[in-house]
């Protein structure tokens, strides 16, 4: 009888004594084989078998409450469950979780073999960009600020430190901020443009980080150029090159303002990118004492065109100006611009505002022929003749066909003060090294 099989012998005579063992031994032989084996070498087996029968004797009780086979004996227990193996924060179900709260998916033990993190809004469902900790046993999101009114969903897989494999599928929702800005902005993407246009940003509420919300503005064009942005307060936001933008130009803006804290409270909600292409150049200037206005394209007349200005009571602002809007027809009331009744016009033709303050370059058919070209006559608006309705064989209906947003009109000589950098778009009468210098980020 081999030391073996005398090993297996006296297993089988512990199992007699009281503690079953399932499953069946291999190298097990008939009891009658043993008196084959020599008295000398029943001694030596007999010491090496009082050593494996207090061992078994420890395992034993274990094997039977597990109902295992003999290969399980030597298993170091069962795997954890999905929940003890994978930890993720938020957990399963959270609702209301902050934008700049803890997200993070980990093991105690062992190492995550994939994660895969989406997440669903306003702009479909899409994937999470996260890093894995060198150890691979951390994996968090980035950048790692969240999106505010989103849901995360998180799909993990992992071994634990004994080598079992768990998968955790977990989801959480992000909260809706009770107070959120947004920029308007004109025009909308996709348009032509002209060479004046400046990006400007209007906030429906105070801005207290300033820097954060620039950073989150990116302002970009091809052919390449230096952009720069400059705040006027804490409410609005402008960007533009040093020049006037070249004809051809691609401008892109990436507002990524969604999530971003303003402020105590106070997250954007905005994610979209905006798109303009720069049309032909055009230069309107006005000589309020000469009471006329050269249209320059690309550097060359195409007109000189009559028009009347602000009277002495309310001359027209002296400086740079940009087309902001374009109305074939629109309502003019003194009452919205502080001159009470001393006038409402409900159909003034081809109308084009140049400040926010109430400056328009529009037609004009309610004053005798005269005034184009002799007196300054208007509220401080400039005004080109024309006809009820608007006509376009008119000096105002062909100006207006051939203008467009973002399109610069210049004013010289009026007795008035040079227009605000910030009423309209008059940011291009600002020296750029002080337009640089409004910036947040320094």
């Amino acid at each position: 009888m081999t030391a073996h099989q005398q090993d297996r012998a006296g297993y089988r005579a512990k199992s007699r004594g009281g503690v079953r063992v399932r499953g069946r031994v291999r190298g097990w032989v008939p009891d009658r084989a043993r008196g084959r084996a020599g008295r000398g070498a029943a001694v030596r087996v007999a010491r090496r078998t009082r050593v494996v029968l207090a061992a078994v004797a420890g395992l034993a009780g274990a094997v039977a409450l597990a109902g295992c086979g003999e290969a399980e004996v030597f298993d170091a227990g069962k795997p954890h469950s999905p929940e003890e193996t994978i930890r993720v924060v938020p957990h399963n179900g959270a609702h209301g979780v902050r934008a700049d709260g803890r997200f993070e998916v980990r093991v105690p033990e062992g190492r995550l073999e994939r994660v895969e993190v989406s997440r669903t809004g306003d702009a479909g469902r899409r994937p999470v960009a996260g890093r894995l900790s060198p150890d691979g046993m951390t994996w968090r999101p980035v950048p790692a600020r969240l999106q505010l009114g989103a849901k995360y969903t998180v799909d993990a897989v992992a071994l634990d430190g004994a080598g079992h494999r768990s998968a955790r599928h977990t989801t959480f929702t992000t909260s809706v901020p009770t107070r959120r800005f947004t920029g308007h902005f004109s025009p909308q993407g996709d348009a032509t443009v002209g060479t004046g246009l400046i990006f400007s940003l209007a906030f429906n509420r105070p801005i207290a980080d300033r820097a954060a919300v620039e950073r989150a503005v990116k302002v970009s064009a091809r052919p390449a150029v230096e952009i720069a942005a400059h705040w006027f307060g804490h409410r609005r936001l402008d960007f533009r090159p040093r020049e006037r933008w070249r004809p051809g130009t691609e401008i892109t803006v990436d507002l990524r303002l969604r999530g971003v804290k303003a402020g105590p409270g106070a997250y954007g909600t905005q994610r979209r990118t905006v798109h303009y292409r720069v049309g032909r150049d055009q230069v309107s200037t006005i000589d309020a004492a000469r009471h006329t206005m050269t249209v320059r394209q690309a550097g060359r007349v195409v007109a000189v065109l009559p028009v009347t200005a602000g009277d002495d009571e309310n001359p027209t602002y002296n400086g740079r100006m940009v087309i902001l809007e374009r109305h074939s027809v629109t309502r003019m009331d003194g009452d919205t611009v502080g001159f009470g009744r001393e006038y409402d016009i409900p159909d003034v033709p081809h109308a084009m505002r140049l400040t926010r303050s109430g400056t328009f370059l529009h037609g004009n058919y309610w004053a005798p022929p005269e005034v184009f070209g002799g007196l300054n006559t208007s509220h401080g608006c400039v005004g080109l003749k024309d006809i009820k309705g608007g006509g376009p064989h008119t000096p105002a209906g062909w100006f207006f066909d051939r203008s467009i947003v973002g399109d610069t009109v210049v004013v010289d000589h009026s007795p008035e003060r040079t227009v605000a950098p910030d009423n309209g778009l008059g940011g291009w009468n600002m020296p750029w090294e002080l337009w640089r210098a409004g910036s947040a980020l320094g």
